[in-house]
């Protein structure tokens, strides 16, 4: 009896793995997901970069003393 339980507990532990790997597989980071906020403000910074109305790192630098 005792070795009939524990092949079933193997067998469950080898699907309850199973199934954790795929959930590890399929599983997103929530940090590469932007929030409509998030992306709103991504797609006005693309603009204004595309228009110019951004400073240069290097610029932002020497105006900070850095």
């Amino acid at each position: 009896m005792v070795n009939d339980i524990t092949k079933q507990v193997l067998e469950e532990l080898k699907e309850i793995k199973k199934d954790i790997h795929f959930i590890k597989e399929h599983m997103t980071d929530p940090d590469t997901i932007m929030t409509t906020e998030e992306a709103e403000r991504f797609e006005e910074s693309m603009k204004e970069l595309k228009e110019g109305k951004t400073t240069p790192l290097s610029e932002l630098k020497k105006e900070l003393g850095l």
